[in-house]
């Protein structure tokens, strides 16, 4: 539980530091919602689509020899949809309108993986020792 409720600071704060972000979620990269601050699309079904997307995405780095997944960004007619690794085990993925800087966007979002692949990694420490 604390996971979650670190994450979800972490979601939040970056909400606040990113104009035109509506949203995010971490998830397993088997598609399992760790924590989320999404106020539209399902949580659950963007964290499935993310992990789908992530897969495709390693692939896609795998053969064409540009070393492991780190960011992927899909832009759509009314915004954009970013996902980025956060480590080897966690995915970040970002809601946001199509007015969003984009650069903005993935400096605070990579700085904001890292943290989260911190936190994660503290976690399982933690069970570890349990």
């Amino acid at each position: 539980m604390e996971l979650e409720a670190d994450v979800l600071a972490e979601l939040r704060s970056l909400r606040a530091r990113v104009p035109h972000l509506t949203g995010g979620l971490v998830a397993s990269v088997d598609g399992l919602v760790v924590a989320h601050d999404l106020s539209g699309p399902e949580p659950e079904g963007v964290a499935a689509l993310t992990a789908a997307a992530l897969g495709v995405a390693a692939r896609i780095t795998e053969a064409t020899e540009r070393g492991g997944f780190r960011e992927l960004l899909v832009r759509g007619d009314t915004g954009y949809v970013a996902a980025y690794a956060a480590g080897t085990a966690m995915a970040l993925a970002l809601v946001a309108g199509p007015d969003s800087n984009v650069g903005r966007l993935h400096l605070e979002a990579r700085q904001t993986s890292r943290r989260i692949e911190d936190l994660v990694e503290v976690a399982l420490q933690r069970q570890e020792r349990k």
